[in-house]
This record gives structure tokens, C-alpha cells and sequence, in this order.
């Protein structure tokens, strides 16, 4: 199987290169010495060809005649083969064309054709002639030449067999060299810088790069670290951003939670949700980066959330009772700015309840690049808590004195009709007997108007106090200043034959329980007036918040005040007035243009806040 390792591959590379080198020269190295091999015999031989030519022609002069020639032929017969021997023949090429090869057959050719025949020819025992010393001399030096070129062969062979061997290490030398500086530059130096990327990252330096190029193990390594290092940089620093995210989010945290805790002492102390939320809201909002933020409550008697506070608006709000404050107020360009449905802010609500009741709404607005943290909202949430606990307790205080009051105004009820209802029928009996007596003289006329204005008073006196009774009662079944003024409207109709026009906007709450009774009291004044003495038929009620006053009207088409004051021995414009006084505001009473007459009452109320500051007695 192929590796797919650069690395391994080099590395098989180098080693293949060495083992055939190895390989190659131990090869070629049996080679030369096979071909050199007994080239020392052969050489042996061909010197001992030359002693064996001279021993020839020494013993062909100095055999005996009568026993040499048979001998002298066994000689020349043995030289034959000597000269022919197996190890000269090996160390001659087989190639005719060979130097040494024929060289060898120059030798054979003096052998053969001169020396040989010269010595077959002499007689033994007889003196060396010229010829043969001369045939000798030639065959020798045939033989010094073939003996001369063996041994340069020879040397050839071990001198060509020291090249291999010196080409070999040499070339062994450079493979390991190169395979050195290769294993420097591609896995030593890589291997240097990975480490020294490691011990930076260790130091959290995150700066140092391989940037190695290549496609082998170590090169991909070195990208893997430049990733890893990039990588692990930017976790570090988003894990570095998110530890100083979350410190800073821990250190607005508590500042809120500050905020939360010291606003939260005037918020239950002196139940004053508008001065004592609004500051408390703005730094929060200015902690957070949120905002406006806006308080809804809910009311039962009201189908829509109502507003009552926010922290910033560029008009004075609706509900608004204190005009000296202007805590909410922002110029137009900064309202502009705020991160609203108009400037690119989204809203989160989030419900102010108790356990089994929905008291509000806050409306929180943030801007929509920047989101909500999770920590801000935990702290809106406990924010919400608090102001659903300092809201309940406050209703529940709240409800709590209008039962007192109730019940107050029931045992005041029952106490006025056991008592002064009693005694003021007692004295319209008694002065209905005086009329039935027939008194005479010249008193007369001064004993009438005496009689009439006691029978104008105590009628006055009893119908004041029935509308007093009718409004203990109708306040003790109704807790809210609408139902009851609904209440009175409807029965008023009855008594006026067609429908009386009503219109009221005021926010929940607006008045303590003390001002609505005045409230209500001065509206069924004004309308027992324009139903029993103006002679009206069609009679309108308004209720209005203008803030920061509350303005009620009642206009009727009747015939009007004559001379526009009091009616003698009537005293209901004087007890509207003195109630007026007691809420602080005014009575108008005046003659419409288009007839009739128009009853205005406007107060601003003591409790300007949503939740009062203050219990109030009827």
C-alpha cells in the first residue's frame, strides 16, 4: 500500500537511497572480485611459464640423448598444459578483440609456432642454439607482456572496486548529510517553533506563528497550531470580554440593587409611588441603558391598563397631579432619541402581580441593537416584585379605610335616621297642627310666615338628610366614586322622566375616599336643585380630570337662578360652598346663556399621588 505520509515517504526516500547504494557497491564489489578472482594464480602461473621455458631448453642441453627425448616430450607436453592451465584461462576474456586476450594468443602463437617446434626439433644433450635462445627470448617477452597486463588488470579491478567503495561512502555521506539538514529544516526546526508556541500559548501569548509551508505532517501540524492559536486567542478573548462583561453586569448589579434597596425605604415608608419610583426608575435607566420605563396598573373597574408614572415624556402627562414637579419631563429632541416604536426600540412588559392578582404592567423600552442582559431583566423582575408588594399593601390599606369609612358612615346613618330623622318628622307634625289651628287676629300674618319658613326649614333639613342617608347607603354599596355617581345618574333619570348625559374620565384612584363623598354630595345637590326647583328637562353631568384640578359640572335648560343668587330659606348652594371649602377648590353657580344654570365644581385633589400619602376621614 502507498503511504500518503510526505514525511514517512522522505524518510523512505532517504533510506531506499542508502540501501541501494549499499546494494549497488556490495553488488558491483562481488562483481570485481569474482572477476578478479585467481587472477594472483593465473599471474603465478604465467611467472612460472617464464622459469618453466628456461628449465625447458636447460635440460634439452643437458639431458642425457639415450633417455631425454622421451622425457623432453613429457616436459614440453606438461609446459603445454601449465600454459593452458584452468586459472589463466578464467583470468583471459572470452572476447577475442580483448587486449589480453590476445595477448594471450601472441603468447600461444610463440609457443606453438617457435619455441615448441625449436625445442621438438633440438637434440637433446646437444648445445643451445641461437634460434632457440632467440624463439626463447621472443616467447618470454610474450609472456612478461601477458604476465604485465594481468597484473594491471588485476589492479584495474581493485582500483575500480576502491572507486565504488570511495563513490559509495561518499554518496552514503551526502544521502546522510542531506537526510541531516533535511530532518533540521523540516521536522528539528518545526519541531523548535511548535515548542516555543507552546510555551507562549502557556504564557498566554497568543501571537506567535508557525507559518509553515508544505504539505507534510508536520507542516499541517504547524497549521493545525496556527489555528489552535487563533482559535484559542479568540476564545480567551471572548472568555476575557465575557469575565469583564459579567464583572461589569455584577457591578451594575449591585449599584441597582442599591438603587432598589434605598429607593425602596420611601417607597413603603411614604407611599409615594410617582416621587419615590421615577428617581429610582431614572438610574436605573442609566445604569442599564434602558429605557423610558413605563407603569400601567390595572383596575376593575377599568377595561384598559392605566398609565401612572413614566420616566420621560415631552408633554406633562395626563394623570399628572403635582405641577411643580417636573421629574418625567424631557425636551422633544432627547424624547426623540429614546429608543421608542419610532426609533428603532423594542418593548418587554413585564406583569407587576401578587399570587392570584394582576396589579400592573411595566413597560420597559430598550434599544434593538443593544438587547436586553439577562441580568437586567432579573433585576426588572425584582423590581417588579417590590412595586407589586408596595402596590398591594397600599390597595390593601387603601380598602381597608374605605371599609372603616363604610362602616363609620353606616353607624352615622343609623344614628341620623334613628335620631334627627325622628325628631325633624316630630317637628313637621307639630308644625302642622299649629296650621291646623285656627289662630286669629292681628298676628295672623306674622304667625303664618312664622309657620312657613319653620315648614321651608324642616323641609329643607329632611331632604338634606335623606340625600345625606341616600348617600351613606349608595357610598356603602359602591367603593368607587363612578359606580356611585352611575347610580345617581340612574336614579335621578327616573325622577327627571328622560336620561341625564354623563361623562367621566377620572384615573382610578384620583380622589381619597373624603373627596369623593364631597364629590358625590355636590353632584346629587346640583342635580336634586335642576330636577325639583328649575324645572329642567334635560340636565348633563361631566366629571373631568384637567390636570392637575378635577373639574365637575352639572347643566340643566331650566328657568335659572332670579336675580342669579340664593333662593330664600333654601341652603343648598351654601352647603355646596362650604364642601368646596373643605376640598379646597370652589363652587361656581351661574346662568347659561341659552338658559338654565350651570353648577362648576373645581378642586385639585389633596392626594396627588397614585397611592395617597395620607389617611382621609368623611
Amino acid at each position: 500500500m502507498r503511504s500518503r505520509s510526505p514525511l514517512v515517504n522522505r524518510l523512505a526516500l532517504v533510506i531506499g537511497a542508502i540501501v541501494l547504494t549499499a546494494m549497488v557497491s556490495m553488488s558491483t564489489t562481488l562483481a570485481v572480485s569474482n572477476s578478479i578472482e585467481g587472477n594472483a594464480t593465473a599471474i603465478n602461473l604465467a611467472g612460472a611459464l617464464r622459469m618453466g621455458a628456461f628449465q625447458l631448453i636447460a635440460r634439452a642441453a643437458t639431458e642425457d640423448n639415450q633417455t631425454g627425448h622421451s622425457a623432453d616430450r613429457e616436459r614440453i607436453a606438461e609446459y603445454q598444459n601449465r600454459l593452458q592451465d584452468a586459472s589463466i584461462l578464467r583470468s583471459v576474456p572470452k572476447t577475442a578483440d580483448h587486449p589480453l586476450a590476445r595477448q594471450y594468443q601472441q603468447v600461444i602463437t610463440a609457443w606453438t609456432n617457435e619455441l615448441r617446434p625449436a625445442l621438438e626439433q633440438h637434440e637433446v644433450g646437444t648445445p643451445i642454439t641461437a634460434v632457440m635462445v632467440l624463439a626463447v627470448e621472443d616467447y618470454i617477452a610474450e609472456v612478461d607482456s601477458l604476465v604485465t597486463m594481468l597484473e594491471q588488470r588485476t589492479e584495474a579491478r581493485i582500483d575500480l572496486l576502491h572507486l565504488i567503495q570511495v563513490i559509495s561512502m561518499v554518496f552514503s555521506i551526502l544521502v546522510v548529510i542531506a537526510l541531516f539538514f533535511d530532518l533540521k529544516a523540516r521536522v528539528l526546526n518545526p519541531l523548535r517553533k511548535l515548542v516555543n508556541i507552546a510555551n507562549a500559548v502557556r504564557d498566554q501569548d497568543f501571537t506567535h506563528k508557525a507559518s509553515m509551508a508544505g504539505s507534510d505532517e508536520l507542516s499541517q501540524l504547524g497549521l493545525a497550531f496556527d489555528q489552535m492559536t487563533s482559535e484559542l486567542a479568540l476564545t480567551y478573548y471572548e472568555l476575557e470580554g465575557k469575565a469583564r462583561e459579567k464583572t461589569e453586569e455584577l457591578e451594575i448589579s449591585h449599584q441597582a440593587l442599591q438603587v432598589m434597596h434605598s429607593a425602596n425605604r420611601g417607597l413603603f415608608v411614604n407611599h409615594d409611588l410617582c416621587s419615590g419610583a421615577i428617581p429610582m426608575l431614572q438610574e436605573l435607566e442609566l445604569l442599564l441603558g434602558i429605557g423610558p420605563i413605563r407603569l400601567f396598573l390595572h383596575d376593575k373597574e377599568s377595561s384598559e391598563p392605566v398609565q401612572a408614572i413614566t420616566t420621560a415624556t415631552d408633554k406633562r402627562p395626563f394623570y399628572c397631579r403635582d405641577h411643580n414637579c417636573n421629574a418625567c419631563l424631557v425636551t422633544p429632541e432627547v424624547y426623540d432619541e429614546m429608543p421608542l416604536e419610532n426609533s428603532d426600540g423594542r418593548r418587554l412588559l413585564l406583569p407587576i402581580r401578587t399570587p392570584g392578582q394582576l396589579l400592573g404592567t411595566l413597560e420597559v423600552w430598550y434599544p434593538a441593537e443593544k438587547g436586553m442582559s439577562a441580568t437586567a431583566r432579573r433585576l426588572l423582575e425584582t423590581l417588579t416584585d417590590q412595586l407589586a408588594t408596595a402596590i398591594f399593601l397600599e390597595r390593601q390599606i387603601t380598602e381597608e379605610q374605605q371599609m372603616t369609612l363604610a362602616e363609620e358612615r353606616t353607624v352615622i346613618a343609623r344614628e341620623l335616621h334613628d335620631s334627627l330623622a325622628q325628631s325633624l318628622s316630630y317637628l313637621k307634625m307639630q308644625v302642622t297642627r299649629l296650621r291646623r289651628l285656627n289662630i286669629t287676629g292681628d298676628q295672623k300674618p306674622v304667625h303664618d310666615d312664622i309657620l312657613e319658613e319653620l315648614s321651608t326649614g324642616l323641609n329643607s333639613a329632611y331632604r338634606q338628610l335623606r340625600e345625606l342617608l341616600a348617600t351613606f347607603r349608595l357610598k356603602l354599596d359602591t367603593p368607587d366614586l363612578a359606580t356611585a355617581l352611575r347610580k345617581t345618574i340612574d336614579e335621578f333619570s327616573e325622577r327627571l322622566g328622560k336620561p341625564v348625559g354623563f361623562e367621566y374620565n377620572l384615573p382610578p384612584q384620583t380622589l381619597s375616599p373624603n373627596e369623593e363623598i364631597h364629590t358625590l354630595q355636590i353632584i346629587r345637590e346640583g342635580l336634586a336643585n335642576a330636577v325639583k326647583h328649575a324645572d329642567a328637562t334635560d340636565i348633563s353631568v361631566k366629571v373631568l380630570f384637567e390636570s392637575p384640578q378635577v373639574r365637575a359640572s352639572i347643566r340643566d335648560n331650566g328657568k335659572g337662578l332670579l336675580g342669579g343668587g340664593q333662593p330664600l330659606n333654601h341652603y343648598g348652594l351654601v352647603i355646596m360652598q362650604d364642601r368646596a371649602r373643605t376640598l379646597g377648590g370652589k363652587v361656581k353657580v351661574d346662568n347659561r346663556d341659552e338658559g338654565g344654570v350651570e353648577v362648576a365644581l373645581t378642586f385639585v385633589p389633596k392626594s396627588r399621588n397614585l397611592i395617597p400619602t395620607e389617611s382621609s376621614t368623611a
